[in-house]
């Protein structure tokens, strides 16, 4: 059963004569007064590969607005962008009407052969989300092997030199380049209008954005989320962007490519076994690498060693790549946390 907490302080008299039960009053402007967890959906053939078009973007953003000013980890702004990062998987009449929604009414759609970005402003911020590659289609057949294949032994692991030092993907830095003078000439617009700046990303889109973070000025804050690693120790030690990489559990796209060449860059937010949103674990970077396997035991700091929902279907570590998961299990953090700064969620106390 979803758990709801009022918002308003309303007396029971009063919510008995309306027959409200759960729920306060809505404030004058806003959806409702009540925040409620959401079920963690099965994930199954049907509804493992975005785009997913009967999710119910940016639910009560009125109540809880975006953070645009703000400076450190935001539990807020991650559920705002992880939604963002799943939203643009869909076609561009679909992402502008939900964007209009969340009050983001100016939307440009960049869409370069294999890189495909939004840009979606108001007179106070703006946000850049960068689409994820699919490597699987609804309707196709499942191929579990093909996927780990796709992600671990096909991956391009050529690396190029960056514009600021050290080395990165070959193949993600080209893929920024496609739309990099367009984005680069919008985002120039935006900032000379005194508009914060944020970027995000899911999966390959999250590799591009840690990219442009590095190569755009005065970036307000990166926000990843199943991003694989993106450039070397040396890209790694001179990367400047403030930037949180969120990991739900087992993802698999956040263990390639290999960390012997690559390395991850900003602060790590995991997500557990349970869908607990964790702050400042140790990361993987100075561990091995397990056997990605479903019924592998992972040695884990952030782990909790009890049994999980995951389907026996599909490979857990496939499953955790999922952005509905990043969206719904940040949603549910933010929607049991009561101890609220402003209007920003900071950083998880679990530890």
């Amino acid at each position: 059963m979803n758990r709801c907490f009022s918002l308003q302080h309303f007396s029971a008299a009063l919510l008995f004569a309306v027959g409200i039960s759960f729920f306060g009053l809505p404030a004058r402007g806003s959806e409702t007064a009540a925040v409620c967890t959401k079920a963690i959906p099965e994930i199954t053939f049907s509804n493992f590969s975005p785009p997913f078009k009967d999710y119910d973007y940016f639910q009560n953003r009125r109540t809880f607005p975006f953070a645009f000013n703000a400076t450190s980890f935001s539990l807020l702004n991650a559920w705002w962008l992880a939604e963002a990062s799943m939203l643009v998987y869909a076609d561009e009449t679909y992402v502008r009407r939900r964007f209009a929604r969340a009050g983001l009414f100016h939307l440009r759609f960049f869409n370069r052969s294999s890189t495909q970005c939004f840009v979606a402003s108001n007179d106070r911020f703006a946000i850049i989300a960068f689409r994820g590659s699919e490597i699987w289609k609804r309707g196709e057949p499942f191929d579990p092997r093909r996927i780990f294949a796709d992600f671990t032994t096909d991956i391009d692991l050529q690396r190029t030199e960056w514009y600021r030092g050290g080395r990165v993907h070959r193949g993600f830095k080209t893929a920024l380049d496609l739309v990099w003078d367009e984005l680069k000439s919008e985002v120039e617009t935006l900032q000379a209008r005194g508009l914060k700046l944020w970027i995000t990303g899911h999966s390959l889109g999250a590799a591009l954005a840690v990219l442009a973070g590095d190569r755009l000025p005065d970036v307000q804050g990166v926000y990843t989320f199943g991003s694989p690693r993106v450039g070397d120790d040396q890209f790694q030690a001179v990367f400047r962007p403030r930037t949180y990489r969120i990991v739900n559990y087992r993802d698999i796209v956040t263990r390639v490519p290999p960390k012997g060449l690559f390395r991850h860059v900003g602060e790590r937010i995991s997500i557990d076994a349970q869908g607990r949103v964790l702050y400042h674990c140790n990361t993987f970077e100075n561990q091995p690498d397990p056997i990605l396997t479903d019924d592998t035991e992972i040695d884990e700091p952030c782990r909790e060693h009890t049994a999980s929902h995951a389907t026996n279907l599909i490979p857990r570590s496939i499953r955790d790549h999922v952005p509905l998961l990043y969206a719904i299990y940040l949603w549910n953090e933010l929607a049991v946390r009561r101890d609220v700064t402003g209007n920003s969620f900071t950083k998880p106390m679990r530890r």
